[in-house]
């Protein structure tokens, strides 16, 4: 009787692959490929993980992972003492590679349940209809739609990665990927690019006016691709962009729109339910009511109620506002304030609960009118009230 041949080597990478996500795209799809060939693998059918993989590297023969498994798994259908993942740890290539098959696995955990929101966002105005989430620590890219029914749905995920240092972009050349609230400003096409971005690029707003605000430096993070002879970029290798597979870039772009797609770049994606995501939404939306109407009704004292220490705007701090606003509003007659476009984020990165609110606001009084884009950051006290600390007009 012919022995059985052990594929335990093989498997030590194949644990950390373990689950493979549900992909809706059609077509030709070589992470799920890999997973596929996986659970083969764990199912027992070695011959037939071998197969599919090598179909996989003869498709795709730049993708290093699949082609790390393979050869592992040649190695233990031939029965060969030891694995080069074992015996070789401290090599660079093989620890990117071990930490990509960790994070893949990662990615599988964090898709949502169905109808489940992402933190990073509460309200998303209808100008929006696709938004993007980077999961970073778990280098996984989330696609949304902002349905027309008020609710966001999962459109497609993948694998992206990040800068060689990690998040928390603060300076210049810190090799860091940013954490914040962004948009997409334009497309660079491949013939317009180096190589090593790939098929194009998508550059972001950084930085925006956060991190203007909280003096950080750099410029250049962008969405974008890998060179030709590459499949994806290891976990951390960029210079502070986020990274991906060229098919996984072009596949986002008939959904991104200059100026107005948002990407939220977050160092801690949670996924609310839906009740609980609409609860939250309501309630700040009301307390930005409330402060818009005490404006509106010359509240002056309750108006100014939701503005805390620390705060500052146009070069004041709050008791200079506080005397402005209040010489301001003793002499007008009358003041309407409109609110439009309302979009709401829960800011990532912040060390402590932030929201973002972003809206149009119409201005009308019995001697000045305006139109401004407003920017206000809240941030919730010891007491657990929210009082908005940083405004700002775009």
């Amino acid at each position: 009787m012919r022995p059985k041949r052990s594929t335990r080597p093989a498997l030590a990478l194949a644990v950390l692959l373990s689950a493979a996500p549900a992909i809706a795209a059609d077509g030709f799809n070589p992470e799920r490929e890999l997973l596929g060939a996986v659970a083969k693998m764990q199912g027992g059918d070695a011959e037939g993980a071998r197969r599919d993989l090598a179909a996989l590297t003869q498709r795709q023969p730049n993708f290093r992972l699949a082609n790390l498994l393979y050869g592992e798994l040649l190695a233990s259908l031939a029965g060969a003492r030891g694995s080069t993942l074992i015996d070789n740890q401290q090599d660079p290539l093989l620890q990117d590679l071990t930490e990509e098959a960790r994070l893949r696995t990662a990615g599988e955990k964090a898709l949502p349940p169905a109808g489940y929101v992402p933190n990073a966002i509460l309200q998303l105005d209808q100008h929006h209809p696709y938004f993007i989430v980077v999961d970073l620590p778990k280098a996984r890219l989330y696609l949304m739609e902002n349905g027309k029914d008020g609710e966001v749905h999962l459109v497609r995920d993948h694998y992206a990665g990040m800068g060689r240092k990690g998040y928390g972009k603060q300076s210049t050349g810190d090799l860091r990927t940013p954490v914040g609230v962004y948009h997409v400003t334009g497309w660079l096409p491949k013939d317009k690019l180096p190589e090593i971005y790939g098929v194009g690029a998508f550059p972001l707003n950084y930085p925006n006016l956060w991190d203007q605000f909280k003096h950080r430096s750099g410029h250049g993070i962008w969405l974008h691709g890998v060179p030709s002879d590459t499949y994806v970029r290891a976990p951390r290798s960029s210079e502070g962009c986020v990274t991906m597979a060229n098919d996984d870039l072009l596949a986002l772009k008939p959904y991104v729109t200059a100026g107005e797609t948002p990407v939220i770049l977050s160092d801690a994606v949670e996924w609310l339910p839906p009740d609980q995501a609409r609860d939250e939404r309501r309630a700040f939306l009301a307390r930005i009511e409330d402060w818009r109407s005490k404006w509106s009704h010359k509240d002056t004292d309750g108006y100014l109620a939701y503005y805390g220490p620390g705060f500052t705007t146009d070069g004041m701090n709050l008791a200079q506002f506080v005397a402005h606003k209040r010489r301001v509003n003793a002499g007008k007659r009358f003041i309407d304030v409109q609110l439009r476009d309302i979009n709401l984020f829960r800011y990532p990165g912040a060390g402590e609960p932030m929201m973002l609110a972003e809206f149009t606001m119409d201005y009308r009084s019995d001697n000045f009118r305006s139109t401004t884009q407003k920017q206000q950051f809240w941030r919730q006290d010891k007491n657990g009230d929210w009082k908005i600390f940083r405004e700002e007009n775009r």
